[in-house]
């Protein structure tokens, strides 16, 4: 009896830990119950929700400055609830966005070489949510946009250039688990605690499909594919932990509904678009799977599982321009463990050649957005703009990011209230953004912008 073998280049990927010595540890990690990874890496740092006392914080690190962390160690601190979600901007390693239980989406700028002190001062505060946080998502093309979703039910889409909300999405009866952008941001794909995934137009709000995603009750994910596709994580009825994919023209009919385990953790899908794999990360799970989605029955093809001794509490992904090529890296994670230790984990193809592999590398999402925020609220869209990482700087030697300058319209600095910070009452819906006091500084020492932004993000 004979049988064909599937050929695949990424077959024989395999996952490797490194040591302890290249890690962190000593990481007062979150003990929040709320589902989220905990954990964000850019090419430049690691960052890492943090147990605080009197508020929320979380840490920064460089990816260099490995080792077991003081006592003392510097946070970044200015909300006062618990940090729930953090989320790095594709289009600048500098700067990172974060959620949190005081209702607050705050913008942070972050200096080469990380922070020396505890950070308090934000670049900019988003308030509109009622409710805390829970959710905060750059888009991947457009400069300065940013989606929070909020225990409000309320999904937020924001210019943080003028730190004003763009859209306002008010189409869900309960809480907002997961959203994900398709590959030019012209969509938007939400997953509710009322069992159902929505497939939104992000500009108009409107909801062009809707359909029960898992039976259980439990959090779902769902995430776009590259080709257009849709995966999704959840439960069954019985609490049986499931993955599907599934067609945006037949949401309702999965191509692969399949049932995995019984365990209860929450499965984090993180996708590669360049090798079409996913990871599935449980938490609590001491496994990392990892399969490849093709146009071949079944479509999606388990090839192997990453074991590690400890649960896991939180995990990152490495966008791929973080990846070592000399090595043939094709992804790597930093996972949270509950004893506190961050760990750093390569997966990799095997090959012997040290010579640059194009068929495992080719171009990749670069951290230059394709339009700007005004442009893509105007209705216009945009495929991510693709570098080579044959000629890319390697992780160990990072170009120096210029800093975030913060300009304002001069008739805003005339303001005499331009000086006060604007609270939002629960009867207030209309969304304010919060002037910070240490921008006030005369009109000729602030960088004057030519456009219509407040606050303008310029890498």
């Amino acid at each position: 009896m004979s049988f064909k073998v599937r050929s695949s280049k990424f077959r024989h990927v395999y996952g490797t830990a490194l040591k302890r010595e290249y890690c962190y540890d000593n990481i007062r990690v979150s003990k929040s119950s709320w589902d989220s990874t905990f954990c964000a890496v850019n090419p430049k740092f690691v960052a890492c929700i943090v147990e605080s006392a009197g508020g929320g914080a979380f840490i920064v690190l460089p990816l260099s400055k490995t080792g077991r962390l003081p006592a003392d160690q510097p946070v970044v601190g200015g909300h006062k609830g618990p940090v729930l979600d953090i989320s790095w901007c594709p289009h600048n390693d500098n700067v990172i966005a974060s959620g949190s239980e005081d209702c607050v989406v705050k913008v942070w700028q972050i200096p080469d070489g990380g922070i020396s002190r505890t950070l308090t001062e934000s670049v900019v505060d988003l308030i509109y949510h009622q409710r805390r946080v829970g959710l905060v998502l750059w888009h991947p093309t457009a400069r300065n946009i940013l989606l929070s979703a909020g225990s409000d039910n309320q999904v937020v889409i924001w210019n943080v250039g003028v730190g004003e909300p763009l859209i306002h999405i008010d189409c869900h009866p309960d809480i907002v688990f997961s959203a994900s952008w398709n590959f030019d941001g012209s969509k938007l794909l939400t997953t509710c605690k009322d069992k159902k995934l929505r497939l939104i137009n992000p500009r108009s709000g409107e909801i062009e499909q809707e359909v029960i995603c898992h039976e259980g009750s439990k959090a779902s994910r769902g995430i776009f594919l590259k080709g257009g596709l849709i995966f999704t994580t959840g439960f069954s009825k019985l609490s049986e932990r499931q993955y599907s994919l599934r067609s945006p023209e037949k949401l309702d009919d999965p191509i692969v509904m399949v049932e995995l385990d019984t365990s209860n953790g929450v499965m984090f899908p993180l996708y590669d678009p360049d090798t079409s794999m996913i990871y599935l990360c449980g938490k609590g799970d001491s496994v990392i799977r990892y399969f490849e989605i093709t146009a071949e029955h079944p479509f999606v093809h388990y090839i192997n599982t990453f074991q590690t001794p400890d649960p896991q509490r939180g995990i990152g992904m490495m966008p791929k321009r973080g990846c070592d090529v000399s090595i043939c890296e094709i992804s790597k994670f930093y996972r949270l463990n509950n004893s506190g230790l961050c760990q750093a984990i390569s997966m990799t193809v095997p090959r012997k050649s040290e010579l640059f592999q194009e068929d495992l590398y080719p171009d990749t999402i670069g951290d230059i957005p394709a339009i700007d925020a005004e442009d893509w609220f105007n209705g216009q869209d945009a495929e991510p703009i693709l570098i080579s990482l044959k000629d890319y700087h390697q992780p160990t030697r990072l170009p120096t990011a210029s800093e975030m300058k913060v300009a304002k319209k001069p008739n805003i600095l005339d303001k005499p209230s331009a000086n006060k910070t604007v609270k939002s009452s629960p009867n207030n819906t209309t969304a304010s953004p919060v002037a910070k006091p240490s921008f006030n500084q005369p009109q000729q020492s602030i960088p004057v912008s030519k456009d219509n932004n407040i606050y303008n993000i310029v890498k």
